[in-house]
């Protein structure tokens, strides 16, 4: 049998004619059940100076508002990945829509810091649930390789909306609204989608049931969860704090032992024997390293519009509205792309646009002007466009239909983990940098003491502290600016460099077409034995 004939054996869609029928629908419910979760990470950043005021959150509670949510969704991904496989990916979607509902509407009602960090670690439970059904769904509905393809390049572009929505309509709400607002506005989305899901969303679970693995379900939420709260305590703590060093301690032992345990066991929750696969791992590494320069920068430019700029959450949320359109627009063409030229060409020209937009924005300055500032931006998203969409349908279309949802937890613990660690490694280098900017500029406008260390901890403490100068407020304002910009110019440098990797990677290591390694893991040995047979005999 020839390799085109076992592709076709292996992506004829045994699937219900109404559902093939219906596709593209099911595809929208799952698009807007991802950009609810995606734009509700970057809409509580709007609120935070009300949560300050109204709930009395000090800088350490608004932190763990924040990040409760992030470590109890990243440390289940795997967890409810699999499950999700096993128990059905509709069932999970749908539950999860359900318990981020309850989350928001008990966030919104939450009158203390404290309430809210527990309501948003709630909330985290439904965010993992949502997040690898959605994709898992979408690769069982789209079984051919190239409207798969299409289908992801289009939930990709959603997640640039999302990313782009949250400070849009946070700036819109708490304009008219409190902050409460931003959570209430998760329930009709919500209900909408888990309303539409029910009539458009096929039940879809494995074919073959494996046992539970509860010792690696534990071992990885221990080593993913320990290992991010490390990550996430760095920019506050440092790097030798023994909290941090705890963390990553522990998360580096567990994460260990998990994959020492998975490969032991006969029915491992994920399968190590995923990593052999060039087009999986190699994938793998271009989403991370990624998301890496991408939240990274991100965190460093959201800054640079408010802080540097001066813009409002809103006037900043309407002028990142190219940002997203970069993205939606990009990410679903490049499919079609990947269809005259291939995944590995796609892949490295996105990552070496991201590479020099990322360059580009290092050049930027207090003084420079928006449409010049905007531009590099953009480039970044729409290489991240070209990125994203080919490099995880290379990773799910690497694997068994039977393990999407694991597969697609994978990707976005990549995701996820790229991401906090690039904000911390790059937050750290920047804060660095523009501590010993104010040092010197201290010493010339003559801020010290209590003043001092406030303007050292950040942008906006030595905003704060300039506005209470008398004589020098405009000179020590534009010094410490300044002192941000130089360290977002060599933040920035840095993420390039870990782009520039990712892309030698994927061009020394992805396979330029999906021929063998477009078939998924076999999932019996008499078809890996087939497909091994047959393509050393050359058929």
């Amino acid at each position: 049998m020839s390799t085109q004939e076992l592709t076709a054996v292996w992506d004829e869609p045994d699937i219900d004619p109404a559902v093939h029928a219906k596709r593209w629908w099911i595809l929208g419910v799952l698009c807007l059940s991802m950009t609810v979760i995606v734009m509700d990470n970057t809409i509580l950043n709007v609120a935070i100076p009300s949560l300050i005021t109204d709930l009395n959150a000090s800088n350490s509670q608004v932190q763990w508002i924040i990040d409760s949510y992030t470590i109890v969704f990243a440390g289940l991904l795997l967890t409810t990945g699999s499950l999700s496989d096993r128990f059905g990916r509709k069932g999970a979607l749908q539950v999860g829509i359900i318990l981020f509902g309850i989350g928001s509407v008990a966030s919104a009602l939450a009158d203390s810091a404290p309430q809210l960090i527990a309501t948003r670690a709630f909330m985290g439970i439904g965010g993992a649930l949502i997040m690898p059904s959605t994709l898992s769904l979408l690769t069982n509905t789209f079984r051919d390789p190239k409207e798969r393809g299409r289908a992801i390049g289009i939930w990709a572009g959603f997640s640039g909306v999302g990313v782009a929505a949250g400070p849009l309509v946070g700036g819109l709400l708490l304009k008219h609204f409190s902050w409460n607002s931003v959570f209430w506005v998760n329930v009709p989305l919500g209900l909408t989608a888990l309303v539409a899901g029910s009539f458009l969303l096929p039940k879809s679970r494995e074919d073959r049931a494996d046992r539970l693995d509860p010792v690696g379900s534990v071992l990885s939420i221990i080593g993913l969860a320990t290992f991010l709260y490390g990550v996430i305590e760095v920019p506050a703590k440092g790097w030798t704090n023994g909290e941090v060093l705890g963390g990553f301690g522990l998360g580096i032992l567990a994460i260990g032992a998990f994959i020492i345990w998975e490969k032991r066991i006969d029915h491992p929750m994920l399968d190590m024997k995923f990593f052999k696969n060039p087009r999986f791992t190699a994938a793998n590494t271009a989403v991370t390293l990624t998301f890496f320069a991408m939240f990274g920068s991100l965190f460093l430019m959201t800054q640079y519009w408010q802080f540097v700029h001066g813009y409002s959450p809103l006037e900043a949320g309407v002028r990142l509205i190219p940002y997203a359109m970069g993205m939606m627009i990009v990410a679903p063409l490049s499919s079609r792309l990947v269809e005259k030229i291939g995944s590995k060409r796609v892949i490295t020209f996105g990552l070496f646009v991201v590479t020099s937009s990322l360059i580009a924005l290092s050049f930027l300055s207090r003084d420079t002007q928006y449409w010049l500032a905007i531009i590099p931006f953009c480039g970044m998203s729409a290489g991240i466009g070209f990125t994203m969409p080919p490099a995880t349908e290379s990773i799910m279309g690497s694997l068994p239909r039977d393990k999407a949802g694991v597969g697609s937890a994978v990707n976005d613990t990549t995701r996820q983990m790229g991401g906090a660690v690039g904000v911390a490694l790059i937050g750290s280098v920047v804060s660095s940098i523009y501590a010993n900017r104010v040092d010197s500029a201290g010493a010339r406008f003559g801020v010290t003491g209590a003043a001092l260390q406030e303007a050292r901890s950040s942008l906006g403490g030595g905003l704060k502290v300039a506005g209470g100068l008398t004589d020098n407020a405009v000179g020590f304002s534009n010094a410490v600016k300044d002192g941000f910009v130089s360290g977002l110019s060599s933040g920035l440098r840095m993420a390039s460099l870990f782009v520039i990797f990712a892309g030698f990677v994927v061009w020394k290591y992805l396979p330029a077409r999906a021929r063998e390694d477009q078939l998924p893991a076999a999932t019996t040995e008499d078809f890996h034995d087939e497909l091994t047979g047959s393509l050393v005999a050359g058929e």
